[in-house]
């Protein structure tokens, strides 16, 4: 006869202990190979132990209940094979069966599985027992609970995660069914009529604008703020100096520059406005870096950027605009020219939208768009009174990222904005 330690084995890279919640065998019984001898929980999940050796169980080592470390011995057997000194036993028999030991326990542990066997005489364990008779579980309720342990059987895990969800299991079946008939509605209107429908692969460009809006709204918190801007002197302006600019720099002045101008006088006021956030932390970017949505011919959408606006004029600013639209349209930008953005506008009137809520160009914090310039009757006040005049208006939409920037930010730089268009000097030579 030869007596043999059964050891907790290891049971993952994070787990070094777990709780003894059931002894499966009694002293005196046989236990077969694999047989499973007892169950433990760790702070994860139930699982069997099994025995590497054949034998007769003749002592109990660690009781239900007790914190057993992985590697420590918790039972005995006497097997029928010959007395051998123990470091050889050790290092010969339980070394060669740790690794199918591990491999069992660890295959426990990670195994996901969403199907149960309801035969009515699933074996439970007393820890899933004891926690569904203190919640008031029924057998026949317990029989309903899927099992991610090892044939199906239920873990502590799976109670915890059932008693979290029971309350709003049959609301959310309902939601769930609205859904599905929801979605087999739209796929069955989707495919009606096919011969009137045309299906068509989006391109790169359209990928990636996808991908990219969808990343900004999942990543920032949106919210928009409003302002009206009287734009009355500055169209006069430039109603008074495009023919002769045009002529002299062979290309149009629009109200793009003059407002692309405005915001960087803004961000001047507001830096926090000008900054990015990585994860936990804010960088306050030096250059102001405006990016310009530009509509192109094939209906996609590029952001060339006029780096440096604070050290450009306004005919600087007009020149970067209209070099890099026009090289936009005609694809010959260059990658850098749509990178290192701090900031964005687009100018959503050009297709005589009133307002917008554009989305943020990541990793930036704000985008500013602007409406369209519409003539309409406006209260003014004068040393006389109040009067109604015709003045050309125009909406401005900020959409911000609410994580660092607050409404009261957001709404005073967009006013800012509108506040420079408003003092916008008449007599500035272009």
């Amino acid at each position: 006869m030869a007596r043999v330690e059964l050891i907790i084995p290891k049971m993952g890279e994070s787990v070094s202990e777990a709780t003894i919640i059931s002894w499966v065998k009694k002293v005196g019984e046989i236990v077969e190979i694999d047989e499973t001898i007892i169950e433990i929980a760790t702070d994860k999940v139930d699982s069997e132990v099994p025995s590497t050796h054949e034998g007769k169980l003749i002592e109990i080592l660690s009781q239900i209940g007790d914190i057993v470390k992985v590697g420590q011995v918790f039972a005995i057997l006497e097997t029928e094979e010959n007395e051998v000194d123990p470091m050889i036993k050790t290092n010969t028999k339980i070394e060669g069966d740790a690794n199918k030991i591990e491999d069992s326990v660890i295959t426990d542990v990670k195994k996901v599985s969403s199907s149960t066997t309801n035969s009515g005489s699933r074996f439970y364990s007393p820890l899933v027992r004891s926690i569904a008779n203190k919640e008031g579980i029924s057998m026949e309720e317990l029989e309903k609970v899927p099992g991610t342990g090892k044939d199906a059987r239920v873990t502590k895990s799976d109670m915890i995660s059932y008693i979290k969800t029971r309350e709003i299991i049959s609301s959310k079946t309902e939601i769930l069914k609205v859904i599905s008939n929801t979605e087999n509605d739209y796929k069955s209107n989707s495919i009606i009529d096919t011969d009137k429908s045309e299906i068509i692969e989006m391109d790169r460009i359209r990928k990636l604008i996808s991908k990219n809006m969808i990343k900004s709204k999942q990543t920032s918190a949106h919210i928009t703020s409003f302002v009206e801007a009287d734009m009355t002197n500055i169209v006069n302006w430039r109603n008074s100096v495009k023919k002769e600019f045009k002529k002299r720099e062979r290309q149009n002045i629009t109200f793009t520059p003059i407002i692309i101008e405005a915001m960087a006088k803004a961000v001047k006021d507001f830096p926090m406005m000008n900054v990015s956030v990585d994860e936990d932390k804010i960088i306050i970017h030096n250059n102001i870096n405006i990016g310009m949505a530009t509509a192109l011919a094939d209906g996609n959408l590029i952001v060339p950027v006029i780096k440096k606006c604070q050290n450009k004029s306004l005919v600087g600013i007009t020149k970067s605009v209209n070099d890099l639209a026009s090289r936009a349209r005609n694809s010959r930008l260059k990658p850098d020219e749509i990178q290192e953005g701090t900031i964005t506008m687009t100018n959503v009137g050009t297709f005589g939208n009133l307002m917008g809520t554009p989305i943020i160009n990541q990793p930036e914090v704000a985008i500013l768009a602007c409406g369209i310039i519409k003539k309409k009757p406006i209260v003014v006040e004068t040393e006389y009174g109040d009067a109604i005049v015709i003045r050309h208006m125009m909406f401005l939409s900020l959409s911000y990222d609410h994580r660092v920037v607050d409404g009261a930010l957001g709404g005073q730089f967009v006013r800012k904005v509108a506040d420079y268009l408003e003092g916008f000097d008449t007599n500035t030579v272009i």
